[in-house]
């Protein structure tokens, strides 16, 4: 077998920014030099949020790495993630082990960047919430988490959870990423192992992480 097609054991983390890009000292820069593969989601324009265009980014950075990923999303980029999922136009997307939401930015602050609707993701996901983020009151992250289907974790005063909030190096994001990344599914190289039952696999994070 060529050493190309063999099958990752370990899922990249892929970081997805929000609006205007996360700068080095975010905690989406101190994320991925945590990992030695990790990855972003680059935009054509980050001062321009679009769903579509955006949801397209991902699928692309997703579809170039031909790996299994955990996604690490702020902000607009929760938004873009959630809506890739839903049009579901990429089989890149299957890929996708887990992922993680932090601070998603009120799709109301975005009514022209397309229309954002939320359905339940179809992988294991963690949406973390503040309760002092001015992009989307606590009660409506707590909703949005519910429409995704995402374990919710509400952060208390942390602001939108970024660099202006002290959130430069965050080793809570790395044990989440970390925690998404064991949920998933066994390489298919070892048939010697057991299959797990119907439905293992789609066991949330929210019943051993949080209760």
């Amino acid at each position: 077998m060529n050493m190309n097609d063999e099958p990752f054991r370990r899922p990249v983390l892929v970081t997805v920014p929000g609006l205007h890009g996360s700068e080095g000292a975010h905690w989406q820069s101190w994320l991925e030099r945590q990992y030695v593969e990790a990855s972003r989601v680059e935009q054509a324009d980050w001062d321009a949020p679009h769903l579509d265009e955006w949801a397209s980014a991902v699928e692309a950075r997703l579809d170039a790495l031909r790996r299994p990923a955990v996604l690490a999303a702020h902000s607009f980029g929760c938004l873009a993630v959630a809506h890739a999922f839903r049009r579901a136009r990429s089989r890149a997307l299957t890929r996708v082990t887990g992922v993680l939401l932090v601070a998603p930015a009120s799709p109301d602050k975005f009514r022209l960047a397309g229309r954002f609707e939320a359905e339940r993701l179809s992988v294991p996901s963690i949406l973390v919430g503040s309760q002092t983020d001015p992009w989307m009151p606590i009660d409506r992250a707590r909703d949005l988490a519910q429409h995704l289907g995402s374990a919710f974790v509400n952060f208390g005063d942390a602001g939108h959870i970024n660099t202006a909030a002290g959130f430069g190096p965050w080793p809570h994001a790395k044990y989440l990423v970390d925690t998404l990344a064991h949920y998933a599914p066994p390489a298919p190289s070892e048939p010697s192992e057991p299959s797990e039952p119907n439905g293992a696999r789609e066991r949330s994070p929210r019943e051993h992480a949080y209760g």
